[in-house]
């Protein structure tokens, strides 16, 4: 019994260890399917570093400036490579802008350890970071990353810049790998890497995946996996499912003005 317990606190050491990591990739910016439905093609002409760099910061600004508040059921599980569930937690997940967010759980399963030991902290830290507690600047910009154009793929239905991305510092709050760039929108539409830095002594490996949904005009995350071999215990996976976003307030300024205009127009005009 004394070494399956010490055999668990590894695995939960290792995940919680993960969870500042995972917590940072939330700053990305975010399709419906966003699967890799065909091969790398030839990047087209006129399409470099600064660029995207510029067009994704002006884009994402926009957009997190007409997001003022949503909701999300998310589901949080620590599962074996055979698809056994250790732990799960499933809740409700609020935003509310510009830094808000609180986490209501509607149901739990499997070990407590794990899940008072890894993710509950796990949600506790991302509610941390949105109120700026434990910032970490880890954003896919040029002061991070450099990208290094591999060509254009297509995801789900996004047609896709595709990027290595190459910190430009040791740092276990960024990542190398692949960055996938929605071509129309400037939006991240999928990452997939390792962090550069080792997490921690029990985490021999830990690589991740984050897929991303577009819902009306914005980008958000749908699914995260992070494949961690621990030391002592093998291979596990973090799984965060995104479902059921409900954009409760949204503000568009650009659209909104013509309907006032419109609104005064109407109310002069019935004097």
């Amino acid at each position: 019994m004394r070494v399956r317990a010490t055999i668990q606190t590894c695995l939960v050491l290792a995940v919680v260890g993960l969870s500042a990591f995972v917590v940072a990739q939330e700053n990305e910016q975010p399709q419906d399917e966003p699967r890799i439905t065909a091969p790398l093609e030839p990047l087209r002409p006129g399409v470099d570093e600064q660029q995207v760099f510029a067009e994704m910061a002006a884009r994402n600004e926009r957009r997190s400036a007409a997001l003022l508040d949503y909701t999300t059921v998310r589901i949080y599980q620590v599962v074996d490579l055979k698809g056994k569930v250790h732990a799960e937690e499933t809740g409700r997940m609020e935003y509310h802008a510009p830094d808000k967010k609180e986490f209501v759980v509607t149901s739990e399963k499997g070990s407590g350890l794990i899940r008072h030991l890894a993710l509950n902290p796990l949600i506790a830290s991302e509610i941390e970071a949105a109120l700026g507690k434990q910032h970490h600047d880890s954003s896919i910009i040029p002061a991070n990353y450099t990208l290094k154009f591999l060509g254009e793929q297509q995801v789900g239905f996004s047609r896709c810049f595709v990027a290595q991305a190459v910190p430009k510092r040791v740092d276990k709050y960024l990542f190398e790998g692949k960055v996938w760039i929605d071509a129309q929108d400037y939006a991240i539409a999928r990452i997939e890497g390792h962090p550069v830095k080792k997490l921690s002594f029990w985490i021999e490996e830990a690589d991740f995946v984050r897929e991303y949904q577009k819902i009306d005009e914005f980008w958000l995350p749908r699914r995260d996996e992070t494949f961690v071999h621990v030391r002592l215990y093998g291979k596990k996976i973090l799984k965060i499912d995104h479902q059921d976003y409900v954009l409760n307030r949204i503000q568009n300024k650009e659209a909104s003005a013509p309907a006032e205009e419109t609104r005064a127009q109407t109310i002069i005009g019935a004097r």
